[in-house]
């Protein structure tokens, strides 16, 4: 029975998420402090933020909301994972662990398709 946010399997698996973002990039250069370190660890910690305020709120259309705004962050966290391995900060290994499998999408669901509705 979920009882809290903390029950649900994703916001365990964005929370560790968030745990190896903080890890790796205690790693990148200096001068990216304020720049794609803090952007990455900021979308991390969106994601699961997101997910936990969503599951407080008293209706199934608000929650649905703060989830689509974590998957949204989601995806701005691959493309800064993807833009750090592109500059050597990741290794292809961390790369990997960051990236696979994604926290806001079960084994096996396809992606969202960003084809628009007609």
């Amino acid at each position: 029975m979920i009882n809290s946010f903390k029950d649900l399997t994703v916001w365990q698996k964005a929370f560790a998420l968030v745990v190896k973002v903080y890890k790796y990039t205690e790693n990148f250069p200096t001068q990216e402090r304020y720049g794609l370190v803090s952007q990455m660890r900021r979308s991390a910690v969106s994601i699961v933020s997101n997910i936990a305020e969503g599951h407080r709120r008293s209706s199934r259309k608000d929650y649905a909301n703060f989830l689509a705004n974590s998957l949204g962050s989601t995806a701005e966290l691959e493309t800064q994972i993807l833009i750090s391995k592109e500059l050597k900060f990741l290794s292809p290994t961390q790369t990997k662990k960051l990236l696979l499998p994604s926290p806001c999408l079960p084994a096996g669901r396809p992606k969202p398709s960003l084809t628009p509705v007609t």
